[in-house]
Formats: structure tokens, C-alpha cells, sequence
């Protein structure tokens, strides 16, 4: 859409969240007149948010109100089969995601990241790469999206010569129809958000695989070539209209693949370029306690992809690559406190990044999991629960699942609150061992968001170690 078509007509924003607010102010700015519709409660800080640049808004429920407008905006967290949504598709009143909406004022570069794990570190890292890149070449990096900056919050600060990295999840990509990455990077897809899906990983998928819908002979897809789902998507058609860069673990398994990628050979990153290969960094270079794991490498050979298609020069990705120390909460060492060691991996919301948590961390350790289930299924690690897990702590709603699928595997003790179940861990683990609080559940039973509950968990940990 043409952002100058905005001006004076009515838009509807459906919630009051952050991307609903940034979205309403990035429309006030382009001349269109934002209604904010909450069904639920808008908090105090929201309110005055809204009163102080006169946007008039409606909470605890939709009027007829969000309908009288020229299109509708709508929050990542509102599900497609919402009522207003429904009706809104049978009046046939356009409805946009905040991304799609910030993306007709964007003017930098546009390098987005999606899948269902690892994309919240590669992005981070993404980031830093360009960042240091930036200040050597005189322009600006943003990190935005899902990683918590609302896309249309920096949009109008952004210049042609900028890299803006996005972080997008499936139900930001949902509602996009114009959006157009410079470049793409699909990190994985795995059974997650299946409660939103109906069950169906397709459906899934095909939210993530908007991302390169609308991509075209300029761009660049990355994606995971040892990833199967993504495999079979992506080699059934050849030619695809924008150029595909694949990464690896294993160099030998892309020998014979014709487009450029990025691999592991003799532990260094390696990439080919229109048919010339160069060594990027030492794998044990940067590899540490923070950042470890053959899903942290998968991680850094995204960044590395998306950086050199970026055009930024292997020497700058090798020293970022090498002070980067990992995200917050996610493995993140939390401290050691009666006698073990502490890991929050509170950013672990599904069964899949349990198991990359499981996979790098060392035998012998307590699990505490659980939250709020999005259709979990637990079966598939009862064998690694078996191997590296001594005790499982439950919390959360889906305790007694939890409870359910690990009895007869391991010793597995429900707890009614993160406090409960750190006193509990602190008693069951040996000393020497870890305790690995990997949740594999979304936060919000108990938390506001994962954040919040890795907060507390650092928190509760710190308390112990002062006991």
C-alpha cells in the first residue's frame, strides 16, 4: 500500500500491547486516524499512552466501532479464528499484521529471521555482526520484531543505507501480504504452537514460509538444509525467483548442491560464493559454556550466511562471532548456589528446545519444566530424559502431564510455584550436578512473559546461594 494513500482515513488497531501501540502511533504519524479496540483490559501506562497523543480507544471488548475503517491492524497475539477477525474476512475489510504495516515506511535493508528455534540468537547475532560492521561503514543497525522493539516503533528512524534485523514469528508473518526481507533465513520448523495450528504442522509452516512469499531475483532465502521439513520444501521447486543460500553441519552433504552455502569442514566455518569457498572462523573459537551446542552452531552459521549476503567481509563476522557470549535466558548460566550449577533457559517454549537444552547440558542434572502446554508432546524425549535427567521438577498447568509422560522414567515431583520447585531442585541434585530450569512450555500461567519468569528464576537462584 502506498503510505501516503493514509492520510486522514480511519485504521482500526485490534490490542493494546506493544505492537498494537506502536503500530497506532506509527499510523497517527502518516496522517491516518487510529482507533485502538482492546477486548480485553488496556493497562494504566497504555491509557496514558494513548490520551497523551489523542487516540481514542475501546477495551473489554470490539465495538461495531473497528469495523468503520479503511483496513484493520492487527496484534500478533489475536488468533485468526477470533470472531472479530472472522467477520471482519466476511466484510471483506483488509486486516494487516503490525510487521506488514511498518514495512510499507521502511527505507533500510531488511534482513529477517524465523523458524521455530534459534531465531531470537541468531537475530541477536545478526545484529551484533552489522552493528560493529555499521560503525566501521557509517550506518545503523536496528533490532526489532519479536525480539520485544516493535518493527513500527524505529521504522521512521530507519535510512536507505540501514540493516533492520527482524525477528518474526509465525503469527507476525500471518496477516503480511507485501512484505518483502532483502534477506530471508528460515533457522528450522518443529512441532510448536500447534494449540493455534489445530495440530497441523503444515499450517504452521505455512505461516513461516510467508517470509519468502513476495521475494523476488534481488533477494537472498537462507535456510536450514539439514532441517527435513525445510529440505522438502525448498528442493521441490528449482528455479526458486530469489537466490537460496543453505547451511549445514556437514560440508560433504552440500558438496554436490549448486547454489552457494555456508558449513562446518575440519572445525571452521566455511562458505562458497559463485563457486569460491573461504574460511571464516575456528569453531572452538567462539564456542564456550554460554554458547555451545550444535544448536548454537547452526546458529552462527545463519549469522554468518546473512552477514556475508549483507556483503559484510568474513574478518568482521569472525570478531563478532568470537565476543559473542549468547542471549538472555537461553542456556544462560545462572550462578551456583548449594553446591551446583544453575541454567536458565526460560526462553525454551517448546519440546524442541528442551531437547537442545537436554543435549548440551552435562548428565546427572534436575529438570524443572512446565507452564502453560501448546499441545506438547513429551513422548519424544523420554529416551534423553532417560539418559541425562536424574529428577524432573513439574510446575505450572501442565505439571501433571509432564507427571504423566516421565513416571517410570525418572523421579518426577509436581511443584505449585518456581519457588517450590528451586527449593526442591536444590534438595534432589548431587553435588556437582546442574539444575536446568528448560520450561518446553509457554510463561503465561504463571508469568507475564518468559522473561518474567527468567527473571525470577535468577532471582530465586541468587537467594539460594545467600542461604
Amino acid at each position: 500500500m502506498n503510505p501516503e494513500a493514509l492520510y486522514g482515513k480511519p485504521v482500526s488497531v485490534l490490542g493494546a500491547g506493544k505492537s498494537g501501540l506502536a503500530a497506532a502511533e506509527l499510523l497517527l504519524k502518516a496522517g491516518a486516524r487510529p482507533f485502538v479496540s482492546e477486548f480485553g483490559a488496556i493497562g494504566v501506562d497504555a491509557k496514558e499512552f494513548l490520551l497523551a497523543l489523542g487516540i481514542p480507544f475501546e477495551e473489554g471488548g470490539h465495538s461495531h466501532r473497528v469495523h468503520e475503517a479503511e483496513f484493520c491492524v492487527v496484534s500478533p497475539g489475536i488468533p485468526q479464528t477470533a470472531p472479530v477477525l472472522h467477520d471482519m474476512d466476511a466484510g471483506y475489510l483488509p486486516v494487516f499484521s503490525e510487521i506488514e504495516l511498518a514495512s510499507w515506511f521502511c527505507r533500510a535493508r531488511i534482513i529477517g529471521i524465523t523458524g521455530t528455534d534459534g531465531k531470537t540468537t541468531t537475530a541477536t547475532l545478526i545484529h551484533r555482526i552489522c552493528e560493529a560492521d555499521g560503525k566501521r561503514c557509517g550506518y545503523r543497525a536496528f533490532s526489532v520484531g519479536n525480539i520485544g522493539v516493535p518493527f513500527s516503533s524505529k521504522v521512521f528512524e530507519m535510512g536507505p543505507q540501514d540493516i533492520a534485523v527482524l525477528e518474526l514469528s509465525s503469527y507476525q508473518l500471518e496477516r503480511c501480504y507485501s512484505f518483502r526481507p532483502d534477506i530471508a533465513v528460515l533457522t528450522n520448523i518443529t512441532p510448536d504452537h500447534m494449540d493455534r495450528y489445530g495440530g497441523d504442522i503444515n499450517a504452521y509452516a505455512e505461516a513461516k514460509f510467508r517470509i519468502h512469499a513476495t521475494q523476488g531475483e534481488d533477494d537472498t532465502l537462507i535456510y536450514n538444509h539439514d532441517d527435513p521439513l525445510l529440505r522438502a520444501h525448498f528442493d521441490r521447486q528449482e528455479p526458486w525467483p530469489f537466490k537460496v543460500v543453505r547451511f549445514g553441519l556437514n560440508a560433504g552433504d552440500l558438496d554436490g548442491v549448486r547454489e552457494d552455502f555456508v558449513s562446518v569442514a575440519n572445525g571452521e566455518i566455511i562458505t562458497r560464493t559463485a563457486g569460491v569457498q573461504d574460511g571464516v572462523v575456528r569453531v572452538d573459537s567462539f564456542m564456550k559454556p554460554s554458547f555451545r551446542g550444535d544448536h548454537n552452531l547452526y546458529n552462527a552459521l545463519a549469522a554468518v550466511a546473512a552477514s556475508r549476503s549483507a556483503g559484510i567481509p568474513s574478518e568482521g563476522i569472525a570478531r563478532s562471532l568470537v565476543q559473542f557470549n549468547g542471549v538472555e535466558h537461553r542456556q544462560e548460566y545462572a550462578g551456583a548456589a548449594c553446591g551446583l550449577e544453575w541454567i536458565n533457559d526460560s526462553k525454551a517454549t517448546n519440546v524442541n528446545a528442551l531437547r537442545q537444552a537436554l543435549q548440551a547440558t552435562p548428565a546427572g542434572m534436575v529438570l524443572i519444566a512446565g507452564g502453560r502446554d501448546k499441545g506438547n508432546d513429551y513422548s519424544a524425549l523420554a529416551d534423553l530424559v532417560r539418559e541425562k535427567v536424574a529428577c524432573i521438577i513439574a510446575i505450572g498447568e501442565s505439571r501433571q502431564k509432564i507427571v504423566d509422560a516421565f513416571r517410570g522414567i525418572v523421579s518426577v515431583q509436581p511443584a505449585t510455584t518456581l519457588r517450590e520447585a528451586v527449593s526442591l531442585a536444590a534438595r534432589a541434585g548431587e553435588p556437582g550436578s546442574c539444575v536446568l530450569f528448560s520450561p518446553a512450555c509457554s510463561s503465561f500461567d504463571m508469568f507475564s512473559n518468559f522473561e518474567d519468569r527468567g527473571m525470577q528464576f535468577k532471582q530465586l537462584v541468587r537467594e539460594q546461594a545467600s542461604c
